[in-house]
């Protein structure tokens, strides 16, 4: 089977507008949490979130009139991956078009709904029957899930294998690891890979609030409401952002002298069969997941050194996960790093699991494991190492990667050091 590696990063977080400063905030425990400014969100029950800042789509998009159709969330994607390309030398000396491809995980583009009421409200009032008609061509294309991914395509030229993927909060790790499976079968030898979203809407901050979903009660001290794994945590805070690698073919990366940053060494899939927002309590799903991945990786479970969690900072989610890595690891649990770094970015939704991988590959790279900030009094039941406040110097000689998605869907990576 062909060896897969890691050979760019790009990103564009709440912890930073590159993949240097999103892992230095990561590192240093920094929390990107703060208030929600995207909308007026006055009366709002949750007026904060993990939210990208300074973001100047002019600086960092390709100065092509075409891309000025991207969504908020499809400028950051294509930011990410702009850098992770370059970072690669992919452009200007990876393999011809036909062997490179694109896959990224993102949430399905939809209406804003605002603006249909205001279109509504407008028919009433003036009784013109044109309103629809006067309203921009181009509102349709900036809601396609595929224009992000087709931008992507465009600056590294690719014309081999192109996947979108939607599965909620999972999106970027199914992406990441289809691109894996795609090179490992030899239908691509370099694909960019990762994810994109922004639900930082009214309507996606209305409705995880009304799902009890969000935490609340922070707007004065954002930074301390994303607690993972502590018995205070009372629901995850609502991120946005974009995470983007270059995976590659092992001999197609040394042939062009490529940076090479780590490999990937396994990569699983399942679903619960559950309930559609909660996981279930005995870690079902989330065991076979972890499992496949550490069986294809080859390394054992002995050889996991930090699990970097979904650890989304909801009471049944983070319990079901440490179940679930009691479950696989057994006693050797207590000896891992666990750590979320949702509890400084917030949830990136469909960029999430990419994100994860970010920080697996910054610790195995730098032999340092970002903390779980804000894990102050561990829940009941949650007495594994979460790496709690600051990080920890830590020999990581293989990650494993875990993300859980509403709706049940699971995946888990394995991520090495560079061979």
């Amino acid at each position: 089977m062909r060896r897969v590696v890691i050979t760019g990063i790009g990103a564009v977080t709440p912890l930073g507008l590159d993949a240097a400063t999103t892992w230095s905030n990561l590192a240093a425990g920094n929390s990107g949490v703060g208030p929600l400014t995207v909308f007026d969100c006055t009366g709002f029950p949750v007026r904060i979130a993990g939210q990208v800042r300074d973001f100047d789509p002019a600086r960092r998009l390709p100065a092509t009139a075409k891309w000025r159709h991207l969504s908020r969330a499809g400028q950051f994607g294509v930011a990410a991956a702009a850098e992770a390309l370059a970072a690669a030398g992919a452009v200007a000396s990876g393999p011809p078009g036909d062997a490179c491809g694109v896959a990224m995980g993102g949430s399905v583009g939809r209406p804003d709904l605002r603006l249909l009421v205001d279109i509504g409200r407008a028919r009433e009032t003036t009784g013109r029957a044109d309103v629809f008609e006067r309203q921009a061509p181009s509102l349709t294309l900036t809601g396609n899930q595929n224009l992000p991914v087709a931008a992507m395509a465009r600056i590294l030229g690719a014309t081999g294998p192109m996947v979108g993927i939607s599965t909620a909060c999972s999106g970027s790790g199914h992406a990441i690891g289809e691109a894996y499976r795609l090179i490992q079968e030899g239908d691509a030898d370099l694909m960019l890979a990762g994810g994109y979203d922004s639900l930082t809407s009214w309507l996606d901050v209305l409705g995880f609030s009304l799902l009890g979903a969000l935490a609340t009660g922070y707007e004065d001290d954002p930074t301390r409401a994303s607690r993972p794994f502590d018995s205070t945590r009372s629901g995850f805070v609502l991120g946005e952002g974009a995470v983007a690698f270059v995976l590659e073919e092992l001999e197609s990366a040394r042939r062009r002298d490529a940076p090479i940053l780590a490999e990937i060494l396994g990569y699983a899939a399942t679903l619960n069969a559950w309930r559609i927002t909660d996981s279930p309590p005995d870690g079902n799903g989330a065991v076979q997941v972890m499992e496949g991945a550490i069986a294809e990786s080859g390394v054992g479970a002995d050889g996991i050194d930090y699990v970097v969690a979904h650890g989304t900072s909801t009471p049944g989610n983070d319990e079901s996960e440490t179940v679930a890595i009691k479950k696989v690891f057994g006693d050797d649990a207590y000896r891992l790093l666990v750590s979320s770094p949702k509890s400084m970015a917030g949830h990136l939704t469909a960029a999430g699991a990419a994100l994860n991988v970010l920080a697996a590959v910054g610790a195995i790279r730098n032999s340092l494991v970002p903390p779980t900030i804000n894990h102050e009094t561990p829940g009941r039941g949650l007495d594994l190492d979460y790496v709690p406040r600051t990080a920890r110097p830590a020999a990581v000689r293989a990650a494993l990667i875990n993300a859980f998605a509403f709706g049940g869907t699971n995946t888990s990576l394995v991520i090495g050091g560079a061979p």
